[in-house]
């Protein structure tokens, strides 16, 4: 047998600095040509190890060590793996696996050629029996019942080394045992489960939310209620124009007056939030845990060699990091780029079976199910995340309290000097991430969480149902959800930095998605206003209307304030009081609307980025003129096309970030 095979001076020698590992595919060959059978020598004589000269650091990892050597790993390679290991709280084996320094199918046709067994390359999905339980070996793969057409179904295994001696004990006193069996890598366990439960998984990532808590669902955009008091109020006020013009007129510019005033309180008490000092990061020998990088791609075949980049520069142990590109399974070019770069073992592959709603939330949802990580983060695909930012969250999430659920980071735009519009963006981001967002997660109201970098507790995520694969602004609507159900969530300081769109077009497209997404997001949480107040409380809930709310209806009412002062503007003579305070009123909306949105944004921004931007700031007005004509479409899509996804197309940033 392999494992028995003794090394011989003229093989490459496994402690040769220029083949580290030794020639494990040559030892493989080796053993097939001697091999002896379990029933001939003692199989257990190996592991009668001396440990009176082991220091006790190494103590755990004696065996450990042995076997390796023995499978022919060699020895520079099993020390460096060992200090890692006793860092990051995990094994050799791991810390080898993850290093991407052996090929886990050699490894594991090894331990088959150990253990007499086959090794099974890869299964075929039809022959593996889908249930309810199936996933749990997305996330541990360990064992699955193979079906085969002419003979007993089969069991692969994929053993742990520290079970390896008693699984050879076992074959050698039982042929049925052993012939039960087969070996197969984690990987090839992972994708058999995969493409088996893809139909169940899909069907239960579409409509899981729905089924149980249809109440947090957009799949139906207006509830019956909804609907009713939609028809009523819509029938009243055009009744009302026909019967009461001046009336009417009246009131409904004192209501929007007074939603552009609580949208602007909002953001003048996030001027008081002051800038945030990155906290220190933990300097403890404790293990971290395994943390779950989750990162939807469509269409995205160009930008995938930036990402892969971006993503290995994160430190964090390899062993530790669970890293899942999620694509549709249509999309052939994305899933060749991303096989072609993400090559390293902490990276895997998710093809999602194409279905309706095509939807970033539905991709997520569907990938879920495999997490292994404690902590999980989202990231876009044309994200260069801080390489610290992991690290931080964890610091966060440790010092927190236990209902602390999801932090944000800071999104800050890169590419603001390249265009206008990119550098009002920027202060958009700025105001919103570095402002806004800190302040109310100072408070603990709700959030409306930006689309990336998420980082979740993946237990509190899974509690509140995911992500809603119905809405288009997922993120600003689970931000909500996690209030409600009595989660908070906070801030982190070091960034993410991404690309604005710098074509018009494409930043109306998207801008226009997200205003269909807040709408979406309105209608969900305000179908029973009531119990959002007994929820969350009178204050949140109004902060919620005031943040979600007042974004949309003053971008909405933009152009209708803007000819209201004008017509006023122009026959200010015999204007009563009242008409002179409305008037005031609409200035200090317009205008203070203008000035907090450059304030806020400049205010948290660096000097090099204040210099970025220049005096593009400028352009303020016509920038809200955009806003406006995009949540004018949003309202047409709403109607016509709810859940449709509006792709932002990316390209590699022209300068590293």
């Amino acid at each position: 047998m392999f494992f028995f095979t003794r090394q011989k001076a003229h093989h490459p020698a496994s402690s040769d600095p220029a083949n580290p590992a030794g020639d494990l595919s040559f030892r493989l060959t080796t053993a097939r040509k001697n091999k002896q059978g379990l029933k001939s020598g003692r199989p257990f004589a190996f592991f009668r190890t001396d440990r009176s000269h082991v220091a006790d650091t190494d103590a755990p990892f004696l065996l450990e060590r042995q076997l390796l050597a023995r499978l022919g790993i060699g020895k520079p390679l099993i020390e460096d793996a060992s200090a890692r290991a006793r860092l990051n709280g995990t094994d050799i084996e791991c810390e080898l696996l993850a290093g991407g320094q052996i090929s886990p199918a050699i490894y594991y046709e090894a331990m088959a050629e150990c253990l007499g067994v086959p090794f099974m390359a890869d299964i075929a999905p039809e022959c593996v029996i889908d249930n309810e339980h199936l996933d749990t070996q997305l996330i541990d793969p360990s064992m699955l019942r193979v079906s085969r057409p002419t003979a007993a179904p089969i069991i692969a295994i994929c053993p742990r080394l520290a079970h390896l001696p008693a699984l050879i004990e076992r074959c050698a006193e039982s042929e049925n045992f052993r012939e039960a069996l087969a070996v197969a890598a984690p990987d090839t366990i992972r994708e058999a489960v995969w493409q088996a439960g893809s139909n169940r998984r899909l069907a239960a990532s579409t409509n899981r939310l729905f089924d149980r808590a249809s109440h947090f669902s957009a799949r139906v955009t207006f509830s019956g209620a909804q609907g009713f008091v939609a028809g009523i109020a819509t029938t009243v006020l055009a009744g009302m124009l026909v019967f009461q013009p001046d009336v009417t007129l009246q009131v409904m510019h004192v209501a929007l007056a007074l939603l552009y005033m609580l949208s602007l309180f909002i953001r003048i008490l996030a001027v008081r939030q002051g800038r945030a000092v990155p906290p220190p990061l933990p300097t403890g020998d404790a293990p971290l845990p395994v943390y779950t990088i989750l990162v939807a791609l469509y269409r995205e075949e160009n930008i995938v060699p930036q990402l892969v980049h971006a993503l290995r520069r994160i430190d964090w142990p390899a062993s530790r990091l669970d890293i899942k590109l999620v694509c549709e399974a249509d999309d052939a070019p994305t899933l060749a780029a991303v096989r072609r770069h993400a090559t390293a073992p902490q990276f895997e592959i998710v093809a999602v079976p194409p279905s309706l709603p095509r939807t970033k939330p539905k991709a997520l949802t569907y990938a879920l199910n495999a997490a292994r990580g404690e902590f999980l983060v989202i990231y876009d695909a044309e994200d260069r995340p801080h390489p610290l930012q992991l690290r931080e969250a964890f610091a966060r999430f440790a010092a927190g309290d236990e209902r602390l659920a999801c932090l944000q980071a800071p999104l800050v735009i890169a590419n603001a000097g390249n265009h206008w519009i990119s550098a009002l963006f920027a202060l958009e981001y700025s105001a919103l991430f570095r402002a806004i967002l800190p302040r109310l997660a100072s408070l603990r109201l709700p959030m409306p969480l930006g689309g990336t970098s998420n980082h979740f507790k993946t237990a509190a995520l899974i509690e509140a149902g995911g992500w809603d694969p119905y809405n288009v602004t997922e993120d600003a609507d689970l931000g909500t959800r996690l209030s409600r159900l009595g989660w908070h969530c906070g801030m982190l300081t070091r960034p993410t930095l991404e690309d604005a769109p710098e074509a018009y077009r494409i930043w109306h497209n998207q801008r226009s998605r997200w205003f269909k997404g807040w709408m979406q997001t309105l209608l969900v949480h305000l179908r029973n206003p009531v119990q959002l107040m007994h929820e969350i409380g009178p204050i949140p809930a109004l902060t919620f209307v005031g943040t979600t709310g007042g974004m949309l209806f003053t971008a909405i009412a933009h152009p209708a304030l803007i000819l209201t002062l004008a017509a006023t503007s122009l026959s200010t003579e015999g204007m009563s009081a009242w008409e002179t305070f409305l008037y005031v009123v609409d200035l200090c909306n317009l205008f203070g609307s203008y000035a907090i949105f450059a304030a806020l944004g400049r205010l948290h921004m660096t000097e090099r980025e204040q210099q970025t931007v220049r005096r593009r700031w400028i352009a303020i007005p016509l920038y809200w003129i955009m806003i406006s004509l995009a949540s004018w479409k949003s309202i047409f899509e709403l109607w016509a096309r709810p859940h449709f996804w509006q792709k932002t197309p990316h390209t590699p940033a022209k300068k590293a970030g």
